[in-house]
């Protein structure tokens, strides 16, 4: 649910021209996208041992129109014998993969487990370890690491030309951007500077990039580490997923709780 609600509330704000001057979350006006279905059939997946690509197909052909980028598009019409992975670097790995730090007990369980999540599509190695390193933010958030660990073993680890980088430095620049070496970075600064999940949202939105997938991404490690998401989010998200979402999410959290 912590991807969802983060990807509900960046809906409205994705593709804006300028950025934000004044940020509602949950606006009347909120939808849930490709990550929050991504996000959902992968966990689904996890949770029953499914076929990753499979499951990813069969649950993004119910909601075809929730925003899909133009290769997977592509790639779920496919009949499943010609659905291959296409070298993608864009950041549908990172986002969709958040079930698989819930579910790791280990480190090595987490990188494994990430990598089964991206590679049906996102078999780059850039594509590859963003799922990785979102994941592993997720690991670490419910494990209770400090933010000086998260920082150090997935920010400093995974992407070290973004170490000294600070949403004051690069928000006034920063343009929309889909590959994972320029947006999943983003969001794991979004988290470290946050405060709770609900300004971890905020900040994600206040960068203006691909705002929505920046919350799917930021939203679980945030949630992980917070431990508490506002029950009013929780209750709206909740009123605009389908039952096959919100039984997933019921399972889920008897598994991973």
């Amino acid at each position: 649910m912590a991807a969802a609600i983060g990807d509900i509330c960046g809906s409205v704000y994705e593709f804006k021209r300028e950025k934000p001057q004044v940020i509602e979350l949950m606006r009347s006006d909120v939808v849930f996208t490709d990550d929050t279905v991504c996000t959902f059939a992968v966990a689904e997946a996890l949770l029953h041992n499914f076929d990753i690509s499979d499951n990813l197909a069969h649950r993004c052909l119910m909601h075809r129109n929730a925003g899909y980028g133009g290769m997977f598009r592509k790639w779920i019409a496919l009949p499943k014998e010609q659905r291959t992975p296409y070298n993608s670097f864009g950041n549908g790995s990172a986002m969709r993969c958040s079930a698989a730090g819930w579910m790791a007990n280990s480190e090595d369980e987490v990188m494994k487990l990430a990598k089964k999540t991206a590679e049906c599509t996102h078999n780059h190695p850039e594509g590859i370890k963003g799922a990785q390193a979102i994941a592993m933010g997720v690991y670490y958030g419910k494990t209770d690491m400090p933010k000086d660990y998260i920082r150090k073993n997935v920010l400093d680890k995974f992407y070290p030309e973004w170490s000294d980088v600070t949403l004051e430095k690069f928000i006034p620049t920063y343009k929309f951007e889909v590959s994972c070496q320029k947006s999943v970075p983003v969001a794991i600064i979004c988290f470290l500077e946050s405060e709770n999940y609900k300004d971890c949202i905020h900040k994600c939105i206040e960068t203006g990039g691909d705002v929505d997938t920046i919350g799917a991404m930021a939203g679980p490690i945030a949630y992980a580490y917070y431990g508490e998401m506002p029950a009013d989010f929780i209750d709206r998200a909740k009123s605009m997923l389908p039952e096959w979402m919100l039984k997933v999410n019921e399972e889920f959290d008897a598994v991973v709780k």
